[in-house]
């Protein structure tokens, strides 16, 4: 059961607003349920995002927390004025002092992607996830030279989740490699992988973790046993240990602790940007 209501009200999508809410509220022993009401972009969808807020006050008897990036005062007034929420002006709070303090006026873009087709960061960002998506799960050798980062691992240790996002968040191009009995068995990474050595940064999991997740997927297999992926993990990390690539394990760690430390490893200049 969830202890607070948290609203993120935004003109945009609001995916800004709602990762800044959650890493605040994570820093508080609640549980929240989240709703996120994006492109109020009129008066009236204003009202209705304050009918929703009090309407869910009324019924919890507690105030929700509401995070909102309107830039529009109006529309912001209507929020501020007649919410029985907490609310918490993302905007005000940070752009408006830094307008004050860099004597410029921000561009009000909260939220918004401006003549995003022309943008080279979007189509960049784009041809990342095409290419990331194709070289997933070790479907294709094809263009590795173009790979910022080769991910390898035993099958279900977050390569997927987290090669796409560095795709979407970074503009990375991310291939990803599943280690398999073959691999094993000649106790050496994929010939494929070989060359781009450089490039290469494992993921290795907690057998018994591994063993949960495999069991999601095919209960009562060979494949998900915990004899087997104990065996599969020592296998794999010995061979990252021999090839000298740097690895991490993703049993207890965060997409987004694993990516900063991707970067940190392999490419240590996207995190100056």
């Amino acid at each position: 059961m969830h202890t607070h209501t948290i609203f993120v009200i935004s003109d945009g999508t609001g995916i800004t607003a709602e990762t800044f809410g959650t890493a605040i509220m994570a820093q508080f022993e609640t549980k929240p349920r989240l709703i996120r009401i994006p492109f109020v972009d009129s008066i009236d969808k204003c009202h209705q995002a304050v009918r929703q807020v009090n309407h869910v006050a009324e019924v919890e008897n507690k105030k929700p927390i509401v995070f909102t990036t309107l830039v529009n005062q109006e529309m912001l007034d209507v929020i501020e004025t007649q919410c029985k929420g907490k609310v918490f002006d993302m905007f005000g709070t940070f752009v408006r002092p830094l307008e004050i303090e860099l004597g410029q006026t921000s561009l009000h873009r909260v939220g918004r992607f401006a003549d995003i087709s022309e943008s080279k960061e979007y189509l960049e960002r784009m041809e990342a996830i095409n290419y990331t998506l194709a070289h997933d799960d070790g479907q294709t050798h094809n263009d590795l030279t173009g790979a910022d980062v080769i991910l390898v691992g035993v099958s279900r240790s977050g390569k997927t989740p987290t090669s796409l996002y560095l795709a979407m968040q970074f503009g990375l191009k991310v291939a990803n490699y599943p280690l398999i009995p073959e691999d094993f068995e000649r106790k050496q990474l994929p010939p494929a992988l070989e060359p781009y050595r450089k490039k290469l940064f494992g993921l290795t999991i907690d057998p018994q973790r591994l063993s949960s997740i495999r069991n999601e997927r095919r209960p009562d297999s060979k494949y998900a046993s915990l004899q087997n992926c104990r065996y599969e993990v020592a296998e794999a990390e010995s061979m990252m240990r021999r090839s000298g690539i740097g690895w991490l394990s993703s049993t207890t760690k965060s997409i987004e602790e694993i990516a900063t430390t991707i970067l940190q490893e392999v490419l240590p200049q996207h995190l100056g940007h």
